[in-house]
């Protein structure tokens, strides 16, 4: 038996990479999929280069993201997530506030990057937009990805990170600048759609020669959250620890019931209230994806 990291997935094809330094293309016994990459595996050589996949060590971590009937598998065993955003095309704050609520789900630590700021025309309401975040203590980092990512050097070393992000925000630039071998394909914006074209179309992981490893992951313009309960949800706005079970009614759903710490909370600021009605999409899709699971 052999033993390597999966470095790329495509469908039910992986490419896993030894401590040796060989790759090898390895499938799946039957029709499993629920590797992914950054996962461990132990695989039987089949043929020169070739392998099947047996069995995966015990995952550290899993970023994925889900709805009513399927999940996507995006990354196991990272320890930090960089959401990168960029003063053009529009980025979602909505999409940041997902992402943050995954990654406190499985305890990684979570960094927002403000790329093209060299694109002033957009920096300084990319800047406030993204205050809404700064002011909960998540790190922001600005750069422009052409010109210098040095400022990245110090938080990759030693960690498993992923970039992820919506089309268009420079994700494989910034692959491409720290790790100039990786070739990631780059492409032109689409200024009619104001949206990247889709050019990373698997996550892959590149080991850093600093130690650890970054994953690049294709654009996402949706992330959903169903796999998560109300109280998973709940934990994953930073915000509303010190007021989580403090609400009149042990059930409250933080709606319209009366003595809602939250609610109290959005009226005198120490809540934004965009944070709030992120959380409330979300526990509204959270309950819905449920039902339609269940056949409601």
């Amino acid at each position: 038996m052999t033993h390597g990291t999966i470095v790329a997935a495509f469908g039910r094809q992986f490419e896993v990479l030894t401590d040796t330094g060989d790759r090898w293309r390895c499938v799946t016994r039957g029709k499993r999929t629920d590797f992914a990459c950054g996962d461990v595996v132990a695989f039987k050589p089949t043929s020169d280069g070739h392998g099947v996949i047996q069995s995966a060590r015990p995952r550290r971590s899993l970023l994925h993201r889900s709805d009513a009937f399927r999940e996507k598998l995006l990354a196991a065993n990272v320890t930090q997530i960089l959401i990168v955003v960029a003063t053009e095309p529009g980025f979602s704050d909505e999409l940041i506030s997902r992402c943050l609520c995954a990654a406190q789900d499985q305890g990684l630590t979570a960094r927002i990057i403000l790329n093209k700021i060299d694109i002033v025309a957009g920096l300084a309401n990319a800047r406030e937009r993204l205050r809404l975040f700064a002011n909960l203590g998540y790190p922001l980092i600005e750069l422009a990805a052409h010109q210098d990512v040095s400022a990245l050097a110090s938080i990759l070393t030693g960690e498993t990170s992923i970039f992820v992000g919506q089309s268009g925000m420079g994700k494989s630039t910034l692959t491409n600048a720290l790790i100039p071998d990786a070739n990631a394909p780059t492409r032109e914006i689409s200024d009619a759609l104001d949206t990247g074209k889709h050019t990373t179309t698997a996550t892959r992981l590149y080991p850093l020669a600093c130690g650890g490893a970054l994953l690049d992951s294709p654009g996402v313009q949706a992330f959903g959250l169903a796999h998560l309960s109300q109280d998973q949800l709940a934990a994953g706005f930073r915000e509303f620890a010190p007021l989580l079970g403090q609400c009149r009614f042990r059930d409250c759903r933080h709606e319209h019931e009366p003595g809602c710490a939250l609610h109290a909370a959005v009226a005198t600021g120490d809540i934004a209230e965009r944070r709030f009605e992120h959380y409330r999409l979300l526990r509204d899709e959270i309950a819905g994806a449920q039902r339609q699971a269940k056949g409601w």
